[in-house]
């Protein structure tokens, strides 16, 4: 979405068409850590993704928030919607008054695992910046949509708004600003999504992790993400396969998602390259190198969790979504 100068394409049409009065943003989920890059790397996908609907109306500030898709679950308080506070963060760094009446319709499922409070918020720093014709480049969109992730799910990372933001697999360094660094990805991967009808919640998730980690395991994790990248910009495939494994998040978390590991065995037997939990679970993903295996392995996935624990999955067959967040409506 953004042009190679950093700026917002909705700035360029803001300038051209006067100030518009409504925007609508499209955000992608994405799959986050896959395998070794716990909290630094993510991968968008095609679909589903989250919406956000930002107008100009009387008032100051956040005049009001409304929420569709959701089952009424997501606030609509302004102090505690990732879509709303990310809203207020353009403001914010913008100086502006204007009023803004906020609706954010759910697409990605709720505690899946898809970064769905991140696409949430990158859609809202989007539309805000469109609407507001400020023209933030994507550093500052992605700083203010990581006020609301960090709301949405408890932690400063941008692992999922990164790729929601720019689209294709994302590199984000840690500290701030955060600097993002796109990653090449082979022509031919597709990946292979299983949701299955559970639900982990992030902030648990990253409360089982702790605050310290073996040494072997932090060789191992250091060695697997500096390969992954080599095996990226390689073209790599086996380098890929021997890389794409979490030494230090998933074996704790896989205690979270009922099956795990029979689902992911399931994956690589039908021919996946590699597997894992997408961020926090219970989404399984599967790497694949065609449309037909990755189809093959997400029925195979899905019938794991059916047959071992009893629960139907929601099947998605992706490429790489490469484009991120777009401007789907400007008026």
């Amino acid at each position: 979405m953004p042009h190679r100068d950093g700026r917002s394409r909705g700035a360029d049409m803001s300038r051209r068409d006067g100030p518009p009065r409504m925007v609508r943003v499209l955000a992608p989920a994405s799959v986050s850590n896959l395998g070794c890059g716990f909290d630094i790397f993510g991968l968008a996908l095609e679909r589903p993704g989250d919406e956000v609907v930002a107008r100009a109306v009387e008032g100051s500030g956040i005049v009001s928030v409304s929420v569709s898709g959701d089952g009424g679950r997501v606030p609509t308080d302004p102090e505690r919607n990732a879509a709303a506070l990310a809203v207020q963060g353009v403001l914010d760094r913008t100086g502006s008054e204007a009023g803004v009446a906020i609706e954010v319709r759910k697409g990605i499922p709720l505690a899946s695992g898809l970064g769905g409070s991140a696409a949430s918020a990158v859609a809202g720093a989007v539309a805000a910046d469109v609407l507001l014709g400020s023209g933030l480049d994507r550093t500052a969109l992605l700083e203010c949509a990581m006020i609301g992730e960090r709301k949405g799910s408890g932690a400063d990372h941008a692992d999922n708004a990164a790729p929601s933001l720019a689209g294709g697999f994302v590199l984000v360094l840690p500290g701030l600003p955060p600097r993002m660094v796109m990653l090449p990805t082979p022509s031919d991967l597709v990946l292979a999504i299983v949701h299955p009808a559970l639900e982990v919640e992030t902030r648990r998730a990253r409360t089982i992790l702790g605050d310290t980690i073996p040494l072997k395991a932090g060789v191992e994790q250091w060695g697997n993400a500096a390969g992954l990248v080599a095996g990226l910009m390689r073209d790599d495939w086996d380098l890929i396969a021997r890389c794409m494994r979490d030494a230090v998040a998933e074996p704790l978390r896989a205690r979270l998602v009922p099956g795990f590991e029979g689902v992911r065995d399931r994956a690589l037997a039908a021919g996946a390259v590699a597997a894992g939990l997408s961020g926090s679970g219970p989404t399984v993903f599967a790497i694949c190198r065609t449309r037909d295996n990755a189809e093959a392995a997400a029925l195979d996935m899905a019938g794991a969790f059916r047959e071992e624990v009893g629960v139907e999955s929601d099947i998605i067959v992706s490429s790489v979504n490469r484009e991120g967040a777009r401007i789907l409506e400007c008026s």
